[in-house]
């Protein structure tokens, strides 16, 4: 997790001009039918910035093995943003992690759901897969 981090941190900045992101793609935050994502929902963290932020999705939102493609067909999804995105995503897993783990326990604004989708998020990023 932490090289994950620190390589993350030392990958280049952004550059360009900021581009639109959502900035909580999770899987609470996806429509699914059939197994294809059919919509995103909840808008409330989408601001202008790094396309590192829904970059991230690749590890968070999608299966293992499908951010090679998400990546080839995404505009910004230069070496240095891919950097950048797992490194939120380990971050993103992280919390779902821990919001599931306060659903687990009852605490106030925890989500049971959560734990496992942050466990197969963070799986993914550790293994590099793409």
């Amino acid at each position: 997790m932490r090289a994950v981090w620190a390589d993350a941190v030392a990958a280049p900045e952004w550059k360009g001009p900021p581009v639109w992101v959502h900035g909580d793609l999770h899987p609470a935050n996806v429509v699914v039918s059939g197994g294809t994502l059919s919509g995103v929902i909840d808008f409330g963290d989408m601001f202008a910035g790094d396309p590192a932020w829904d970059l991230a999705a690749a590890w968070v939102v999608l299966p293992a093995g499908a951010a090679s493609r998400f990546f080839d067909v995404y505009a910004q999804a230069d070496e240095a943003a891919i950097r950048r995105a797992r490194g939120l995503a380990a971050l993103k897993g992280l919390v779902l992690m821990l919001v599931g783990r306060n659903g687990d326990q009852g605490l106030p604004g925890g989500k049971p759901t959560w734990g496992p989708a942050g466990r197969a998020a963070l799986d993914r990023v550790l293994r590099g897969a793409r």
